[in-house]
Formats: C-alpha cells, structure tokens, sequence
C-alpha cells in the first residue's frame, strides 16, 4: 500500500500539471524501477560528454547546483568519466555518451529524432558499460536537452522564478524520478519570447544597481530564466541601450546559452536604435540616406552573423515613429530587398537560410494592406493594437508562407490612450482567447511579447510561454487548473487554491480599467453603489491576501509580496483612494460635514501608496529590487506619465450650520429643510426590490435623526445620533404590504426641525402562473451575464464556450472554432436564448457588451444579431464605428465595446432574447435591456434575479 499511494498520488498530479503541458515525474518514496535523485544521504553524479553543446553543459551545472539547493548534497560533475549511476545529459550527434546509447540500441530516439526542441528523459537499466543505471536526458537538438535538464530542476523543487521572485526552493531528503519514457514533444510554436521594453525608471535603474547596467551579467541572469521558462527567443531591452554594442559578451553569451536574439520592430538587421544617434547618423531616411544606412546595417549585422538571430527587416521613421506621410511601398520594397542583399553578402549564404521578419506594427499593417509584399521566407509578425486586441491574423485558406506568420503581443504599453506600465494588469483569459485566434489561425512561427521590466510580469510570462508551447493542453475550462498548479510551483500545495483565487481575482478586479486610467469618475458613486462595492471587493480580497501570507514560511513571504500581495495590496489602495476623492467632490457639493475628512483621507492614501512601493523597493528581499517600483502611476494627464506621482485635488469646506441632509441611491441630489421629493422609490414584490437613502449633517453639531414609514417598509435604523453619514437600507414586507400598486410615504426629520418626505411606489403583483428561471425586471432594467444563458443553441461543427472570470464582470461566452465560418443567422443557426420577463410593452433598448476585438480578417468588420422572440435578429457590426483613434482608444480604455439595439415587445410576460453568432472572434460579457431607467455605471448594473417555482 505504502507504495501504491505515491503512484496514485502522482496520477493525481498529472491530471493538473497537464493542464500548464508539464507532466510530473518525481516522487518522494521508492517505487519499481524509478531512479533515486536524492536518497540515504547520497546524489547521483551527472554526467556529459566534453563535446556537448556549451548551454547545455552549462545547464548542467546549474542542475549540479539545484540539486544542491534541494538536499544540501553536491553532485559530481562529470566529463566522459563513467559510474555506476548517473544522470546522463546530452544531445542527439553532439554527445559520444548518447550517440554510444543509440548504436547499441539500449536508447531509443524515435519520438525525437530529428524534432525541434524535443527531450526524453528515461530511467535506464545498463545503457552501457559500468553503468548499473542511469537517468538520461536526450535533447534532439541543444535546447531540447536543456529543457529537459531544467524540467528535471523545476520538478525537484527549484522554481524558475527562483531569482526573479524569490522563490524558496523545496528542500527534500528523498526523490525519484518513476519509470517510463518521458517525452517532452517539440513546440507548437517555433520561436517563443520576451521584448524587454519601456524600461526606464524601474528596470533601468534596477540593473544599473545591481549589475551597472544592461551588461552580460544582466543577461545572464534573463538567458537562464527564458530557458528554464522553456522560451529561446528575446528581444533586449533598447531605449538608450544597445545589446550588441553595449557589452561585446551579450551576444557571445546569448547564442552559448541557447537564446534566440532579435531586435524590435524599428530595428533593422540587428542594429539598436541608440546606435543611429551614439555613432552619429545623419538622416535616417533611406531615400535620401541610403549608403550611410546601408553601411550601418552591414557593419552591425559583421558583428553576429554567425550567431542564432531572426533578423528584422524594413523600417519605421526615426524613434519609433511612422515614415514620413507619403512614403512609397516602392521604397519600402527596395530597402527590403537591399537588406537582404545585405544578409547575403554578411552570412555568405541565400537570404532565405537566415531567419528574418517584418513586423506589421501599426502603419506598416496598411503598407501590406495596400498590396506591399516581402519575400515568403520571411516571417510576417502580426502584431496586436498595443493592448491585446490582435489587429490581423492570417485569412483562413490562404496558401502557407514559408516563413509562416506570428504574433508582437503587449503586456506593457507606452503609447496613447494611456501609458500602463506599473504593476500586471492582464488576466490570463484575455491572453488565452486571443492567442487561441492566433494559435488556430496558424500564427505559429513567434509569438514575442512586450513585458516592461519583466517584473512585475511573472504570471502572464510564464503563462504566455506555456501557452505557446502546448495551446491545446490548456483548454478556457483549465485555465483556474493551471492558476493553482503555477501556485502549488511556487508556495506549495497547501495554500494552492487559496492563492490562485487571489492571483485570478485580483487580475478580474485589475484588468477591467488600468490602474494609470483610474480617477474619481471612472465608477459611478451614486448608481448601483458601484464604487462601493468594487473598492470593497478590493478591500476584502486584500484581506483575505494577507491571511494567506500570515500562514506561509517567512522564507516564502518576500515572494509572495512580489507575486501576490503587493499588486493587490497597491491597486486596493488606488481605488480607495479614488473613491474617497469621489466622495470628497460630491459630498462638497451636498455640503456634507464628512468631505474635510475625506480629504485628509484622500492625503494619506497617497502616503500610503509611497509606502507601499517604498517597501517593495528597500525592504522587501533585503532591498534586492530597488528601482522596481519607481514608476508613477497617480496624476496623468495625457497619455504619457507624470514625472512624479501627483496628488488628486480634493475641496475643503467651512460650514458654520449643522443641518440633516438626504441623499437617495441613482441619484446625486440631495435634500436639506422642509422638503417633498419628487421622485423616491419604487418596490417590486416581483423582484423583491430593496433600496438605500443616505442620511448626513452639514456640520460639526450633534443631528439627531428620526424616520417614520407604513408599517410593511422595514428600515435598517429608525432613529439615531448621526456621527458619521449614515446609510439606511430600505425594504418591504410584502406579507403585510398592499396588494397591487399604492403610493406611501417616508418621512424623515431632524433635531434641526427638518422634515423631508419620500415617496414610495409599493407594486404588490405576481402573477400565478409565472414560470421559474426567467430575468425579472427591476429598477427600469434587467441585467443578464453573458454565461447565465438560458439555453446555448449549437449546430455542428459550431459550439459556444464558456471563459471563466473573462472580462470586467462574471466571464465571457464565444462560439468555437474560432476559424467557424460566417453563419446566417436564423432557424437553427447557433444562438444564446435569454428568458425574462416584463410588465409592461414597448420599444425598449438592448445594450450588448462585447469585448474589444479587432476585425482580424481585415474585412467588412466583425458582427452579431440580436433579436426577441421569434422576430428577425438584428444584425450589429461592432467594427465599424470604431476605425477613429478616438473610439478605438475609448473601447481599449474601458475594455468593452457596448452597443444599443432597439427591440419592439408587443405583450407584457415572458420573452426570450436572442444572441446570434454571425462572425467568430466574438466575445459576449454581458446583455442589459433597458426598461426606461438604466443608468450610467463602468460595469452595468449588477445581474437581475429570476423567478422561482410559485
């Protein structure tokens, strides 16, 4: 039995790791034929054959010293010296070791030979001579055993985060590798990496700290976490900065390691930007300077022609800007073709041997558009809008080009609508939906991505990098899987689900408006007590983040500040921020005593957000990360950051009268002295209305208050001291409540003699025959999430999927395959039914919240139909009104693109909306239909309840 569980145990594992394409193969106890890594006090050497690859034998080593890390015991390194149990690490046809295994047969290749990037790691018996037994990792070609070595470093207990974040390795006295061919299949997408860009204040100052720059030493560092990341592509960081040029050993050291370099889509033929202005360039314009270009990219590309590069071709304008208006596509050709001739006269071979790209980075997408073409073996890189929003992808049918298509994808952006740089605001949901329209529109050839300073960008890399090596191993209803298992990696299987939820919550909370966006009217405060409650939802998950970190190993909390606590525990205190900020304005026009406190409020929130980031920088690792957390987040103006972090203006008031007021939910009007309010409230017993009125004084003297209302509305609090505004929730009792519809009042006064009565509208009606589970209407609306269909109507090969947790409120709906064709919508066609139910008829308007996709088919935009009942669907095209830079940036800004559709209902009762598929590619959040009353709010109104059985 005791050997039984560790294997079910294991089982168990693999279920879950799966998901992030990894698949555990260690144990803690013995079981047959498994290789002992650690036991009895004893490692195993390991051993490599002097002419392997040198990134391998230096992966190798490191594996020599994680070993070391997880049991206090050092392995013997070895160079073709033989003993009885080794691990045995090397390439296919560069290791005599392993190529001596494969001519006598006790090695066998045949799932990796002659693949790209492919591993197997195998338990031996006797693989050849004075070898008992031995754990082998064959790479079918360099990085193939490196990433088996760094596999084997992961699954012993060293995170590849273990420099990058702190993370704790997993001590342990006893582990075995089981028994079995363990095959790690080649990619599926061939170059996988990271564009270190933006990097100033954090990153820069950071490395200048800590290693005086972006030398080798620094690199080092990034080469070793990109492989064991299982990445091989990297595009340096360059503002100011020049890899090849800035420490002659960057580029010797990043082809020994094993990694891929190119430069970014602005520079051509491996030539840094800062260099054109460090060595003197004249016009960086190629028809009227082009020997001096040409020159300058020769001499560039002499320095690493015999390194691993994908090179890019053509050109943008100077800094990273368009070319001059009217540029050619004659010209643009000719520059591509001269580079090329370029790349042939350097390397001393056919241009298409060497790998290049052109990126199809904003205009440049419209010279392709408009007919420019590059040669087929050069891979078009499709890039996305600056804020994961995919702007082309390949048509479906088109022949293959050679040099096949990939992806420029952006966690990190400066640019307009805003700069966001500070702090991971990326769910990785967004990431999966459009990396699969990536994946299965075959852009498969680089995915690259612009991560800022790396940190604090830890999750969405390594998401993004597991993705790309195995989209179909993570399916949308494994994304929560792989969030846990990269948790349990991390911190361990104990608070696993626990720090998942954080990670997944905080990314819904933070990813709906980014942080630098974020002001005091982003929410509203007065409709749906909306700014109430996302900053109480912030409050409570910062909470719980804290338990959670009060449970762990104090070896574990530094990293889990850094993965976990600290953007949460920030962006929780923005929002609390902005919303005292909020009350502070709007509180000064009512008049409320509590704005001054407010504004002190407002004043040390802003000290507390110095703090927080003070802490990530000095205290936090013992000051480690300094500089990480210098960027300015608070006090935009533009899109372009403020130089410092700006205080939010707030109003100071001086009254010299204490007086009650009233305020009502939905409504910024307040009430004061003898008053009748035109217009109060309206209870439902069908929907079971509840509502709130806010009480409040106007000055320092003490308010005594005192409500009366009929005997069937039930009050919160009936009378009292006011000491702080005061909220009252309001509801009704319908056993005792009037039938049908009747008009009451609340009266409430005040010590000051204020009397100020409401009225209230009591609708005392539900219908004997309702049927269960329909949207009922409340409040002048009803509100559905997108996910709570009633019924999903598919038609094969065509489904709808469910993305939990995607988008700004409960997830998103999509119809699959993404490369589905167009449909018609009608009888059949696939479609989301929405029961409801109303009481009243008319022509009343459907708000449809879609995500921000791109027409990525380049066409007549991408669309959706809506319709009631059985009348014909409404056809919406959500791509047309959104070609100005002006809606597109409102639509990224906000994350949602909404749009009004009027539907006629002819009788009052039930209904049914519905949702059309036209167009794959699109996501549906949400559906709001507008009785007559739906106000403005970010989110929408929360979701309406349905009816029950009678």
């Amino acid at each position: 039995m005791k050997k039984i569980f560790p294997l079910i145990l294991l089982l168990f594992n693999v279920l879950i790791a799966q998901a992030a394409g990894l698949g555990p193969i260690t144990v803690n106890t013995y079981l047959p034929g498994s290789f002992a890594v650690v036991s009895k006090g004893k490692v195993p050497s390991i051993l490599v054959s002097a002419n392997e690859w040198p990134g391998a034998i230096r992966a190798a080593q490191n594996l020599q010293n994680d070993i070391k890390k997880v049991s206090g015991l050092e392995p013997e390194f070895l160079t073709d010296k033989i003993t009885s149990m080794p691990i045995i690490i090397g390439t296919i046809g560069n290791s005599k070791i392993i190529d001596e295994m494969i001519r006598n047969h006790s090695l066998n290749i045949s799932e990796i030979a002659g693949k790209w990037e492919a591993t197997l790691i195998q338990v031996i018996k006797n693989p050849i001579k004075g070898v008992d037994s031995a754990l082998v990792i064959a790479g079918s070609d360099k990085r193939g055993t490196i990433y088996g070595i760094y596999e084997l470093s992961a699954q012993i207990g060293v995170s590849p985060w273990y420099y990058w974040a702190d993370v704790p390795v997993k001590k342990s006295n006893s582990l075995y590798v089981v028994a079995g061919r363990h095959v790690i299949s080649s990619p599926a997408v061939k170059y996988r990496g990271i564009f270190l860009n933006d990097e100033a204040p954090a990153l820069s100052e950071w490395s200048r700290k800590e290693f005086g720059g972006f030398n080798h030493k620094f690199y080092e560092k990034v080469f070793e976490l990109i492989l064991r990341l299982k990445g091989n592509y990297l595009w340096p960081a360059m503002w100011g900065s020049a890899f090849n040029d800035d420490d002659k050993l960057n580029p010797v050291l990043a082809d020994e390691y094993g990694v891929v370099i190119g430069t970014s889509h602005h520079e051509p033929l491996t030539r840094a930007h800062d260099e054109w202005k460090r060595y003197k360039g004249g016009k960086w314009n190629y028809d009227q300077n082009p020997e001096q270009l040409r020159a300058f990219w020769e001499s560039g590309l002499q320095r690493v022609a015999d390194k691993e590069q994908i090179i890019t071709v053509g050109m943008r304008g100077d800094g990273d800007e368009p070319m001059s208006t009217g540029t050619a596509t004659a010209l643009l050709e000719r520059i591509v073709k001269d580079q090329r001739e370029i790349i042939e006269k350097v390397t001393k071979k056919p241009a298409a041997q060497t790998p290049q790209l052109w990126a199809l980075y904003k205009e440049v997408q419209d010279y392709y558009d408009k007919g420019m073409r590059v040669p087929d073996d050069v891979t078009l890189l499709l890039c996305d809008d600056n804020w994961g929003n995919i702007r082309k992808l390949p048509g479906l049918g088109e022949a293959p080009r050679k040099g096949g298509y990939g992806i420029y994808y952006h966690f990190d952006y400066v640019g307009g609508p805003r700069n966001y740089k500070w702090v991971n605001t990326n769910p990785i949901q967004k990431i999966w939906e459009q990396m699969r329209l990536a994946y299965e529109h075959d852009a498969n050839q680089i995915w690259i991505v612009n991560v800022g300073d790396l940190k604090p960008m830890e999750f969405p890399i390594q998401f993004f990098l597991d993705y790309a090596w195995n989209p179909d191993a993570i399916p949308a209803n494994k994304l929560m899987d792989y969030t846990t298992n990269w948790s349990a990696n991390q911190f361990g299987n104990e608070h696993a689900t626990a720090i998942a939820s954080h990670i997944d919550t905080y990314l819904k909370y933070a990813g709906r408006i980014k942080p630098e966006l974020l002001h005091a009217n982003t929410y509203s405060l007065s409709n749906y007590n909306e700014f109430e409650q996302v900053t109480a939802d912030f409050r409570k998950l910062k909470e719980q983040a804290k338990s959670t970190s009060n449970q762990l190993a104090d070896n574990q909390k530094d990293a889990y500040y850094q993965l976990v606590l600290h953007p949460i525990e920030a962006v929780a205190n923005l929002y609390e921020m902005y919303l005292a900020v909020a009350k502070n304005k709007l509180y000064a026009k009512q008049g409320r005593f509590s704005t001054n406190s407010l504004a002190v409020k407002v004043d040390s929130l802003f000290k507390r957000d110095a703090e927080i980031s003070t802490y990530y920088n000095k205290t936090m690792a013992g000051g480690k990360w300094d500089h990480m957390m210098d960027q300015t987040h608070i006090g935009y103006t533009s899109w372009q950051q403020p130089d410092s972090n700006i205080i939010p203006k707030t109003t100071l008031i001086n009254n010299t009268t204490t007086t009650l007021g009233v305020s009502l939910e939905n409504s910024e009007l307040h009430f004061t002295g003898k008053t009748k309010v035109a217009q109060g409230f309206t209870f439902s017993a069908l929907a079971n209305t509840s509502h709130t009125l806010e009480i409040f004084r106007t000055g320092a003297g003490e308010m005594k208050y005192d409500i009366k209302a009929p005997d069937f509305v039930m009050l919160s609090s009936k009378k009292g001291t006011l000491n702080d505004d005061q909220k009252i929730q309001i509801s009704i009792d319908w056993n005792k409540a009037p039938k049908n519809t009747k008009t009451s009042e609340i009266l409430v006064s005040g010590s000051d003699k204020s009397s100020i009565t409401i009225p209230i509208k009591t609708e005392n009606i539900i219908p004997t025959d309702l049927p269960a589970n329909l949207f009922l209407p409340d409040k002048g609306y009803i509100s559905m999430e997108a996910t709570s269909y009633s019924r999903a109507v598919n038609s094969r090969p065509i489904f709808w999927k469910t993305i939990p947790n995607y988008g700004k409120t409960r997830g998103g709906v999509i119809a699959t395959p993404v490369t589905s064709p167009i449909q018609q919508p009608g009888e059949g066609s696939p479609h989301l039914a929405y029961d409801i139910f109303v009481t009243e008829t008319g022509n009343f308007t459907l708000n449809t919240f879609i995500s921000p996709t791109i027409d990525f088919t380049g066409k007549d935009g991408l669309k959706f139909a809506v319709s009631v009942d059985g009348q014909a669907p409404i056809i919406v095209n959500i791509s047309k009104d959104y070609t100005s830079d002006y809606a597109w940036g409102q639509s990224v800004a906000n994350n949602i693109k909404i749009f009004k559709t009027p539907l006629a209902f002819n009788k009052t009762g039930k209904h049914t909306i519905n949702y059309w598929m036209i167009n794959p590619g699109v996501v549906l959040q949400k559906l709001v239909l507008d009785l007559g009353a739906l106000k403005p709010s970010y989110l929408g109104p929360p979701e309406s309840i349905k009816s029950t059985e009678n």
